[in-house]
């Protein structure tokens, strides 16, 4: 598949000479991907598509207007009476609020944070507060969703921007799952064979619709993270000959790969074309079928920099996430979720190097927390995630302070008859722990 133009009135992605001198994006030298990361979010949420940066070419379905427009009060506010407002919001809401914020998060909201993580970790967390009356999820749509589907009826959970999708996520819609389905049924069956197992089984990745996860656990399936990868593929082969592993094509080739499955095994399914574009013989003989979908940010990097970045630094170590390519994990010293990532940086010896591929915001705040170490980024360029980059300290007040007098605003709702399903994968999740 590849990338459409990006949408009206958005500039491609290029690697543009801009510095990194907003707020989210730490001063430095570096050029970022795109001029449009200069751009306050509010500027950007009567347009469509994901915003600047490492999205911001992807086919997209986010409409335009989303986002209701942030008041001036907000929009005018410097950084210190936004972190002031923020404050003040949360000691007057006391314990009936929860904050919970992804690793991605630009320093500003992680500030405000009452909990960190990724979206396994967040997704524990948002079960551990039943007194929370709000729950407010500084990262994107889908987390908001699993936080719903995860919480309490009485529990409000709250997105800052409305307009912060995954573009990843949107790969992999629930009419074409339900198409491939039962084009993939057509040729397997859908009996046990005489061990009690299904024919095939889906996995959806965390970056998926509550619909999409809803239909995994209508079918004895599961939803996995990066975190958690391994041990649901082996839990889902247990129980299952195959599995259709969406939308994320390198974080099922690469768990894959790790679990002993053969590349030719792992065919690569097209949800535009009849059958994937697979032969039933090609349905027939594989382990894992990987959906088309990827992550914009992890794909970007490339065994070129893995390359550059050793030739620079003989004694530099090089760690990925596993949504990269898979040459990339290959070729790297290690792969791991964000958190694997995270506690590799706090480890580390004095004096150690290293080069991480992941998302820009979440390595800058690694490096700089370790001063006594070398710590960069794998891509030079800087290019945050397109739609975490829209939660803006801005959008944070307002729903705060609309909480205190009184009004939910962006609040998230799955529907009941979404709701059962999901929370069946979601919870077949939770107990396989990594």
């Amino acid at each position: 598949m590849s990338a459409s133009s990006p949408p009206p009135g958005r500039p491609a992605a290029t690697n543009l000479p801009v510095k990194a001198a907003t707020i989210g994006l730490p001063a430095t030298t570096e050029s970022t991907c795109d001029a449009g990361l200069r751009r306050p979010p509010w500027e950007l949420d009567a347009l469509p598509g994901y915003g600047p940066g490492a999205s911001a070419g992807d086919p997209g379905r986010v409409p335009a207007g989303v986002q209701p427009p942030l008041p001036a009060a907000y929009r005018t506010a410097d950084a210190t009476e936004l972190a002031d407002r923020i404050r003040a919001a949360r000691a007057a809401l006391g314990d009936r609020l929860l904050v919970l914020g992804h690793f991605y998060q630009r320093d500003e909201i992680v500030a405000h944070a009452d909990f960190v993580g990724d979206s396994f970790q967040l997704a524990r967390r948002t079960t551990e507060r039943p007194d929370a009356r709000a729950i407010v999820f500084c990262g994107v749509h889908f987390m908001a969703e699993t936080a719903d589907i995860l919480s309490a009826p009485d529990q409000a959970v709250i997105l800052p921007n409305l307009n912060a999708g995954c573009s990843m996520a949107d790969m992999a819609t629930i009419a074409q799952l339900r198409s491939a389905w039962a084009q993939l049924t057509a040729v397997l069956g859908d009996e046990p064979d005489a061990d009690g197992r299904m024919p095939l089984l889906p996995i959806t990745y965390m970056n998926s619709s509550a619909a999409i996860k809803a239909f995994c656990g209508e079918r004895g399936g599961i939803v996995c993270t990066s975190s958690n990868a391994a041990t649901v593929l082996d839990w889902a082969f247990a129980r299952a000959r195959r599995v259709i592993f969406l939308p994320d094509q390198h974080l099922g080739r690469n768990t894959g790969r790790a679990a002993g499955v053969p590349d030719e095994r792992m065919p690569l399914w097209q949800p535009r074309e009849p059958l994937g574009g697979l032969t039933e013989q090609q349905v027939a003989h594989a382990r894992i079928i990987l959906w088309n979908g990827w992550c914009s940010v992890h794909r970007r990097f490339t065994t070129d920099q893995i390359a550059r970045a050793r030739q620079a630094d003989p004694n530099v170590r090089v760690l990925v996430h596993p949504e990269c390519p898979a040459e990339v994990v290959d070729a790297a010293d290690g792969a791991g979720s964000t958190d694997y990532l995270r506690r590799a940086a706090e480890a580390a010896p004095p004096g150690s190097s290293l080069a991480i591929g992941t998302e820009v915001t979440l390595v800058h705040r690694l490096a700089a927390a370790r001063p006594d170490c070398t710590i960069t980024c794998l891509d030079p360029v800087v290019c945050p995630c397109s739609t975490m980059y829209r939660i803006h300290p801005a959008y944070l007040a307002w729903v705060l302070e609309r909480l205190v007098a009184g009004e939910v605003v962006n609040r998230i709702t799955v529907p009941d008859d979404v709701r059962a399903g999901s929370a069946l994968a979601l919870r077949r999740m939770l107990e396989a722990r990594p």
